[in-house]
């Protein structure tokens, strides 16, 4: 009772917090310069493998899938617009799994429980194709000369351009204005290697997945996040703090991924590819996922051997 009666005595003051950081995605790491080999010029990056048709021949790759019943296809499942997971569906949905299924249609009449998903990381993409974990990678997959000494590619089917993601407080214009400042992109992307080898001098700090740069820029761990213009579309749709600045100043034309040696399967993707380009599919799904941040666009010409 002496003890309610008296004076609750001086309050202390809880100990200051200034120096409380935000906790970072795993494996953050810091320059990037070989990834992707975006400097490599030893050959015609954009040049691929004549089409034959969308025919299924026995003992092709193609047969072989369709004997398996389901098409392997590696993908991203944290880029919206592109490969995304649908919170209400749990769906993967976007531009690039519409080429998935597109291709799967084709295999089989209808995508419809004939796609395995195989969710990867940048980093993954020509270590699953190199050890025939999956048919096909279509993760805004940038084609590059040194890429194309292990694996494969399509034609390309769509291009994009590296640009910058910053709040809308920030007064970054340009990569020029980031000397010094810390710049996210993911592991092993062209990107990465663009941010680490640039003259202006910027801090690159590399990622798994596109999603943490996102969170470290909401968080204030990182000025930027630089990468192509469809991802950041992405990132500023789902933050309107957030917002793509500068001009493009890389070209990144996206093919799909196929193994080494199963030329027959790059053939017949380009065949589904131009079926895509000459049909309303390939606009169809622009229009749902990119027009609204990006504006019209036109499917790219492909270019063969």
């Amino acid at each position: 009772m002496l003890a309610a009666c008296g004076s609750p005595g001086k309050p202390v003051d809880p100990a200051p917090v200034s120096n409380a950081a935000w906790p970072q995605p795993a494996h953050v790491g810091g320059p990037d310069s070989s990834a992707g080999g975006a400097t490599d010029t030893s050959c015609d990056p954009l040049v691929s493998l004549a089409p034959n048709g969308t025919g299924v021949p026995d003992g092709s790759t193609m047969a072989k899938i369709k004997e398996r019943g389901k098409l392997i296809a590696g993908v991203d499942q944290t880029t919206y617009l592109f490969g995304f997971r649908n919170p209400t569906t749990g769906n993967l949905e976007g531009f690039d799994i519409d080429m998935v299924n597109e291709i799967a249609r084709s295999i089989f009449g209808s995508p419809e429980g004939r796609v395995q998903f195989r969710a990867i990381t940048s980093g993954q993409r020509e270590d699953v194709l190199e050890e025939h974990q999956v048919d096909i990678v279509v993760r805004t997959y940038s084609i590059t000369c040194s890429r194309k000494k292990n694996v494969q590619f399509s034609s390309v089917y769509y291009k994009a351009g590296q640009r910058i993601l910053v709040t809308k407080e920030s007064k970054v214009t340009k990569l020029a204005d980031l000397t010094g400042k810390r710049v996210c992109a993911a592991k092993k992307s062209t990107s990465a290697a663009k941010i680490a080898t640039d003259p202006s001098k910027p801090v690159p700090i590399s990622v798994d997945n596109w999603s943490d740069c996102l969170v470290m820029l909401q968080q204030g761990q990182v000025d930027a996040v630089s990468t192509d213009d469809t991802i950041l579309a992405g990132m500023a749709a789902q933050d309107p703090t957030l917002k793509v600045v500068g001009d493009q100043f890389t070209e990144e034309n996206y093919g799909i991924g196929v193994p080494k040696d199963n030329e027959d399967m790059v053939r017949y993707v380009n065949a589904v590819l131009d079926k895509i380009r000459n049909s309303d599919a390939w606009q169809n799904s622009y229009r749902r996922w990119v027009e609204p941040s990006l504006g019209p666009a036109s499917p790219p010409s492909p270019q063969y051997k």
